[in-house]
């Protein structure tokens, strides 16, 4: 069973926007039966009672009670469950909230854990085009390479081609004759594992050494300086995708505003988690 999408989203934007449906308990129950959001294989009540305020908080979602449903949504997460089904319906609450801000922060965890769901990518995408009023830029072909496994894949798959390359080595070595064919076989999982290690290293680098927030008050005025006194430089709006550069007593340097680097009260906008 589905809910209804969100409203105030017209035409071909609309037609996406009916992806922006809550998953049901069972997608949850589903991740913690296989000891996911750190509880353990003995701990069935516990998975139950997560499971049941699961349920809970979406049938406050489908009754319109979507700040009452973000709430409960958060309160999954302050107990350690991990799930992109959680985050995914906690981006849509606060959707339906008016608050592209914080959806957009739950939308992009979720798309961590889950880098291929369609749904999840149509409604970030979606989100950031009713932000910006127009489509946003389709990022870099290298980006959606390294976007499209999540890090324990990319890992997991450099290993696997490591150990191949190397395989492949010794058994040509044992058997001159097709030492050609294992050689050819060693080169291509040497260049598997140096592409798969390239996207791994560049995840780690973007994910742990670049700071990113988005605001998430109707209206962020961004300065000149860190001072509340020093001279407005622009406004951001909800939802606006800031890169972090410098930190201040309480305020944080940014870019990725159209007209330069300025400084922002960290209050007014959510730093994406490591």
């Amino acid at each position: 069973m589905k809910t209804v999408p969100p409203a105030g989203i017209e035409s071909a934007a609309r037609r996406r926007a009916r992806r922006c449906r809550p998953v049901r308990a069972m997608g949850l129950a589903l991740w913690l039966a296989a000891g996911g959001g750190g509880i353990g294989a003995g701990a069935a009540p516990a998975r139950e009672a997560l499971s049941a305020a699961f349920d809970t908080a979406n049938r406050l979602y489908e009754q319109a009670r979507y700040r009452e449903a973000a709430a409960a949504y958060q309160a999954l997460l302050d107990q350690g469950v991990v799930s992109p089904a959680l985050h995914f319906n906690l981006g849509n609450a606060w959707f339906k909230a008016g608050e592209a801000g914080r959806a957009i922060i739950q939308y992009r965890l979720a798309a961590r854990l889950t880098p291929r769901d369609p749904d999840i990518r149509a409604n970030l995408r979606l989100t950031r085009e009713l932000v910006r009023g127009a489509p946003p830029p389709d990022p870099p072909w290298w980006r959606r390479v390294a976007d499209w496994l999540t890090p324990r894949e990319w890992g997991v798959l450099t290993t696997v081609a490591v150990w191949l390359c190397f395989g492949t080595l010794t058994a040509g070595e044992l058997q001159a004759r097709r030492r050609g064919a294992w050689r050819r076989v060693a080169l291509g999982a040497g260049v598997v594992a140096v592409v798969a290690g390239a996207a791994l290293a560049g995840q780690w680098c973007e994910r742990r050494l670049r700071l990113e927030a988005v605001v998430v008050v109707k209206e962020a005025v961004a300065r000149y300086g860190p001072l509340a006194v020093s001279p407005e430089l622009q406004k951001a709006g909800d939802g606006t995708e800031l890169r972090v550069v410098d930190q201040k007593d309480g305020w944080l340097q940014v870019t990725g505003l159209p007209h330069g680097s300025g400084w922002i009260q960290q209050t007014d906008v959510m730093l994406l988690p490591p």
